[in-house]
C-alpha cells in the first residue's frame, strides 16, 4: 500500500492538484463498512478518493450513531445512490463524524491539514431554487451524484459515503473546526445539536423569555433542551417516559420535566404556561405526540416536527387552524444549524457529552449498532472510534 507523501500529492489521477503532507500520509486503501442488502454489513477496503475543487479529505476519527442510520440499513430510505435504494451499491454509510483534515482539494485554503474538525452532511447544489435560498437539505436535486446525471448535491452517509469508514471527502462548506479540549465523542455531536438549533431557527430563533416545550428526550430532544435553555428560552418544559433521560434533560437545562404516563402532559404545560407553550418541538414523532403538541401550543404559537411518523397519521388540524397555529417540518441541519451549534458547544453552554453512553472500536460497529438500536444499558448515543483508542463498551464519563 503506498502512501501519497508528497506536499503537491501524488501525480496520478485525481490526485495531481491535492495537496497533502508527510506530516500525514495519506494511504492508497482504506477500511470500509458497505452496505449489502438490509441490515447486511461487511468490513471490506476503498480506495480512499482524492478531494476535488473546494473539498477536502478527512480522516474519520469518531462517528456517531443517529437513529436515521437504523432506519437506512433496515429500509434504504431515506438513502438515494444513483437515484434509487442503497442496497448493494458499495456504498458505505454514517453521517455523524468528526476527524482531522489529511489532504487538501484544489483552491483551499480555509483549513489546514492537521486541522480537528467535525461536519455536517448536506452539501447543496447550489444551482435549484431550495439551495439558492439556502435551504440546501431541501435541495431538489437529492440523489443525483452519480451515474448520467450529477448535479452537485452531496449528503454524507445518504447520497454519497459516509462515516463508517477511514476517510470522506467532504466539500469546505460541510466542516467545522472543533476546538483543543472538545473530546473526539462530544464533536461527534454536533450535527445532532445542529438539528436542534435548526428547528428553534425555523420557528423564529429568537426564544428568550418565550415557553418552550420538547417532547421526547432522544438525542435531538435532550440538546433542543440544552439549545433552547442557550438561546434564553423560559420555562424549557420536556416531556418523556424515560425517568432517566429526563434526569439527563434537568442537567441539559429542563426547568421543568413531564412523565406523560403519570400525568396528562397536555393539561401540565397548560398549566405551568397559563394559555400554552409559545414553542412546541416533537422529537418522538407519533400520532399521540403530534395531536399533544398541537393541543398544548399557545394560539399564533409554533410546533415543529423534528420527527416523523412512519405511517400517516391523524390529528387536529381544525384546532390547529382556529388557533392560528403555525406548523413546521425540518430536514436535517440545515442554515449552517451546526456551525451555530458548535459555537455554543465550544463556548461550553452545555455539556452535549451528557447523552453519550457507550463507545465501540470500528471493528465492531455491528455490536455499536446492536446497542443503539435495542437501546442496551440504556444507551443513548452510541459512538464509535476509528483510532481504537477506546475500550468496548465503555460507558461515557459525566
Amino acid at each position: 500500500m503506498a502512501d501519497r507523501t508528497d506536499s503537491t500529492a501524488s501525480s496520478v489521477g485525481d490526485w495531481q492538484k491535492v495537496t497533502t503532507s508527510p506530516r500525514m500520509p495519506v494511504p492508497d486503501q482504506m477500511r470500509a463498512w458497505v452496505l449489502g442488502g438490509p441490515e447486511e454489513l461487511t468490513l471490506t477496503t476503498k480506495a480512499v478518493k482524492a478531494p476535488g475543487k473546494a473539498e477536502v479529505l478527512v480522516r474519520v476519527d469518531a462517528v456517531a450513531i443517529c437513529a436515521t442510520d437504523l432506519e437506512i440499513l433496515k429500509y434504504g430510505t431515506p438513502a438515494m445512490i444513483e437515484g434509487g435504494a442503497p442496497f448493494n451499491k458499495n456504498y458505505t454509510p454514517g453521517h455523524e463524524y468528526m476527524g482531522t483534515i489529511a489532504a487538501l482539494g484544489a483552491g483551499v485554503d480555509e483549513f489546514a491539514i492537521g486541522d480537528r474538525v467535525t461536519v455536517e452532511v448536506h452539501a447543496g447544489c447550489g444551482q435549484c431554487k431550495r439551495c439558492r435560498m439556502g435551504m440546501y437539505t431541501s435541495c431538489h436535486n437529492y440523489g443525483l451524484n452519480y451515474g448520467e446525471q450529477d448535479k452537485g448535491h452531496r449528503a454524507n452517509g445518504f447520497t454519497t459515503d459516509g462515516g463508517f469508514a477511514d476517510y470522506v471527502v467532504n466539500n469546505i462548506n460541510t466542516v467545522i473546526k472543533v476546538p483543543d479540549d472538545m473530546s473526539d465523542e462530544e464533536a461527534t455531536l454536533v450535527v445532532t445539536a445542529g438539528t436542534s438549533m435548526y428547528g428553534l431557527t425555523e420557528l423564529g430563533g429568537l426564544v428568550a423569555g418565550e415557553s418552550v416545550v420538547v417532547i421526547g428526550p432522544g438525542p435531538i430532544g435532550l440538546l433542543a433542551v440544552a439549545v433552547a435553555k442557550a438561546l434564553g428560552a423560559s420555562p424549557v418544559i420536556l416531556v418523556g417516559t424515560r425517568e432517566n433521560r429526563n434526569a439527563i434533560g434537568k442537567k441539559l437545562g429542563a426547568d421543568i420535566t413531564i412523565d406523560s404516563r403519570n400525568e396528562d402532559a397536555v393539561a401540565r404545560v397548560r398549566e405551568l404556561t397559563g394559555k400554552g407553550a409559545d414553542y412546541v418541538v416533537d422529537c418522538a414523532g407519533n400520532e399521540t405526540t403530534v395531536n399533544q403538541a398541537i393541543h398544548m401550543t399557545n394560539r399564533g404559537g409554533k410546533v415543529c416536527l423534528a420527527a416523523f411518523p412512519k405511517a400517516p397519521v391523524s390529528f387536529d388540524l381544525g384546532y390547529l387552524a382556529v388557533n392560528n397555529i403555525y406548523l413546521y417540518g425540518i430536514r436535517g441541519e440545515g442554515r449552517s444549524a451546526t456551525h451555530r451549534a458548535m459555537a455554543f458547544m465550544a463556548e461550553k453552554r452545555f455539556n452535549a457529552g451528557l447523552v453519550h453512553t457507550h463507545t465501540f472500536p470500528m471493528e465492531e460497529l455491528p455490536t455499536a449498532l446492536r446497542y443503539a438500536r435495542e437501546r442496551i444499558d440504556d444507551a443513548i448515543k452510541v459512538v464509535v472510534s476509528m483510532r481504537g483508542n477506546s475500550a468496548s463498551p465503555k460507558a461515557a464519563a459525566e
